[in-house]
C-alpha cells in the first residue's frame, strides 16, 4: 500500500463516522467501519463519491474552520482568550515562537488539503458518476482547497505547496513555495470553481458566489482593488443574496440559518449526531466553551467603538452618550454581539446564568449564543449545532465598499452598500454621513469601523489588522486584565512553523526571525 492509500484515505473517511455536513441524511451512519475501506475497493459508486465529498467537507469542522473560528478575534484588539486555550494571549503580547505557536493553525489546513487532493485524484476514475456531477464536485473541492491554502498563507506566508498528494512520506518533505506562487494556485482553483459551480443560493454546498467571494477576499488582501470591485459587483448584480431582515442575531442561530439569503458559505452542523462537540479531536462546542466557560471576552476597546443609535460616535459631544448609562441607546448590534453588564442571561427558572469562571474584561461574547438552550453546561454538547458563517452578503458589501473607495474614492454606490447593512431590520442605523465621511481617507476609516462592528467575533479582525498594517498600533491601545499593554512585533506578521514540522521536514526552512 502506498503512502496515499495508507494514510490519506483513512484520514478522509474517518471523519464520516459522526455524520454529514452537507445533508441531514444519516444513512452514512449505517455503513460498516470506514477504516476497513481501501482505495482499491472504495472509488466505485455514486455513494462512494458522495461519502468522500462529505469527508472533505467534514475537514471544515476542525479548529478555526469550525466552531472555534471566533477565537481568532482573541488574536486582535477585539477580545481576550480567557483560558488561554489556544495560546493567543501570548501571541498578543508578542511572545510567540516555534515551540508555542498553535500547531492547529498549520496542521488542520494541511489535513484539509490532503483530503482535497486525494478526492481530486480519484473522482475522475469513477465511471458510475455522470461527468456533470463530477465536474460540480470537483469544483466544490477545488474551492475548499483554495480556502485551506489561503488560510495557511495568511498565517505563515510562504508554505509547502502540494498540488497533488505525495506518493511517499519522503516525497512530502519538500521546501516551501513563495506566497505569490501559492496564491496563484489558489486563484487557479477558484477560477475553475467559479466556472463550474451553480449560480444558485447557498444550501450547504459551495456555490458560484462562495468562490467569487473567496477570490474577492484574496484580491482585497492583495490590494487588487479592481478585481475585488468586479467580483463583488457580480455577486451583487445577481440579486441572489441579500441582507437578512429576520434579525441580526438570528444569522448565527441554527433555525434561522437554513435557507438564509445572507449566508454564502458556512461550516454545517446538525444535532445530535453531528453537533459541534462531537467533532474529533475534541472540543465541547460554543455553548460550553464560549457560553458556560466564558472563554471569549471582548475588550472595552471594542465596546466603545459601537455608535450611538443616532449614528454618532460616543466621542462626539452631540451623540448623547451617557457614561453613567453607557450601553443605552447604542447601535443595536452591540447587545446582539456582546453581553454587557446589567443585561444578564436569564435561565428558564428565572435565575441569572453565571459562567463557570469570572468574566475578567467585564464582557462576554453573545453572538452565536442560543439563549433558548440556557442554562449552558456540558449537557449541551450534543445539542450545540449553530453553523459557523464564513461568508455572508454583508461582507460582500463591505468588501465592495472598501475596494471601490481605494480604487476611486467616495461615490454613491459605496454609501449605498454601507447603508444596506446599517438599515437592516432591527438595526436601523442612520445612513452614513456623507458630509463627514467625504474623502477617501475619512471614508476608509469609517469602512474599517463598520467592518469591525458588523463582523465582530466572526474571526476576521486578526487578518484585517495585519493586511492593513495597523496591528501593532491597534494592540497598543488595549491592556489585558493584568494591566499589560498588548503588543505585536512586526516579526509576527508571519508566524513560525511549529518546531515539529521543522524536525520532520529537513527541507522546510523556518521563517525569518525565529
Amino acid at each position: 500500500m502506498n503512502f496515499r492509500h495508507k494514510y490519506i484515505l483513512p484520514a478522509l473517511l474517518a471523519t464520516l463516522v459522526l455524520g454529514s455536513t452537507s445533508s441531514c441524511d444519516d444513512s452514512y451512519l449505517d455503513r460498516n467501519p470506514l477504516h476497513a475501506i481501501s482505495g482499491a475497493t472504495f472509488w466505485k459508486t455514486q455513494a462512494d463519491v458522495d461519502m468522500a465529498l462529505t469527508g472533505v467537507y467534514r475537514r471544515l469542522q476542525s479548529f478555526i474552520f469550525g466552531f472555534r473560528k471566533p477565537f481568532l478575534d482573541t488574536y486582535s484588539d477585539n477580545a481576550l482568550d480567557r483560558h488561554t486555550f489556544f495560546n493567543f494571549n501570548n501571541a498578543t503580547l508578542g511572545v510567540i515562537n516555534a515551540s508555542n505557536v498553535n500547531t492547529s493553525l498549520y496542521n488542520e489546513p494541511y489535513a484539509g488539503i490532503a483530503a482535497c487532493n486525494y478526492f481530486l485524484e480519484n473522482v475522475g476514475n469513477v465511471t458510475a458518476v455522470p461527468q456533470g456531477t463530477k465536474d460540480r464536485y470537483t469544483a466544490e473541492v477545488r474551492f475548499l482547497r483554495a480556502l485551506f491554502y489561503f488560510e495557511l498563507v495568511q498565517f505563515f506566508g510562504d508554505v509547502v505547496l502540494y498540488k497533488v498528494a505525495p506518493e511517499t512520506a519522503e516525497e512530502a518533505k519538500i521546501a516551501k513555495s513563495p506566497k505569490a506562487d501559492v496564491l496563484a494556485f489558489v486563484i487557479e482553483d477558484l477560477d475553475d470553481a467559479i466556472s463550474k459551480l451553480p449560480a444558485t443560493a447557498y444550501a450547504g454546498h459551495a456555490v458560484k458566489a462562495s468562490a467569487q467571494m473567496l477570490k474577492a477576499r484574496v484580491r482585497l488582501y492583495q490590494q487588487n482593488w479592481a478585481d475585488a470591485v468586479a467580483l463583488t459587483s457580480e455577486i451583487m448584480a445577481t440579486n441572489t443574496f441579500s441582507i437578512f431582515q429576520g434579525g441580526y442575531a438570528n444569522l448565527f442561530l441554527q433555525p434561522t440559518q437554513q435557507g438564509n439569503p445572507e449566508i454564502i458559505f458556512s461550516t454545517k452542523y446538525l444535532a445530535p449526531n453531528n453537533a459541534q462537540g462531537n467533532n474529533p479531536p475534541g472540543g465541547e462546542g460554543m455553548l460550553v466553551e464560549i457560553g458556560w466557560y466564558g472563554a471569549i471576552q471582548p475588550y472595552k476597546n471594542l465596546v466603545d467603538e459601537y455608535e450611538m443609535a443616532n449614528g454618532k460616535m460616543i466621542t462626539d459631544p452631540a451623540s448623547g452618550y451617557d457614561a453613567a448609562n453607557p450601553y443605552a441607546k447604542r447601535d443595536p448590534r452591540l447587545k446582539m454581539t456582546i453581553l454587557v453588564p446589567g443585561d444578564p442571561y436569564i435561565n428558564p427558572d428565572g435565575s441569572t446564568f453565571v459562567t463557570s469562571d469570572p468574566i475578567l474584561t467585564g464582557f462576554s461574547q453573545k453572538k452565536y449564543m442560543d439563549v433558548s438552550k440556557l442554562p449552558w453546561d456540558r449537557s449541551k454538547i450534543t445539542v450545540t449545532d449553530m453553523n459557523v458563517v464564513h461568508m455572508r452578503y454583508a461582507e460582500v458589501l463591505l468588501a465592495y465598499a472598501e475596494a471601490k473607495n481605494e480604487l476611486s474614492g467616495p461615490d454613491p454606490t459605496i454609501y449605498d452598500a454601507l447603508n444596506k447593512i446599517r438599515a437592516r431590520t432591527g438595526v436601523n442605523l442612520p445612513a452614513v454621513d456623507q458630509t463627514l465621511y467625504n474623502s477617501k481617507e475619512k471614508l476608509r476609516e469609517f469602512i474599517r469601523h463598520e467592518r469591525r462592528i458588523e463582523l465582530a467575533m466572526e474571526g476576521h479582525r486578526y487578518f484585517d489588522l495585519k493586511r492593513w498594517g495597523i496591528m501593532a498600533a491597534k494592540l497598543a491601545t488595549v491592556k489585558n486584565p493584568a494591566g499589560v499593554t498588548l503588543s505585536f512585533g512586526e516579526i509576527n506578521n508571519v508566524l513560525p512553523f511549529p518546531q515539529a514540522e521543522i524536525d520532520q521536514n529537513k527541507s522546510l526552512v523556518q521563517n525569518s526571525g525565529y
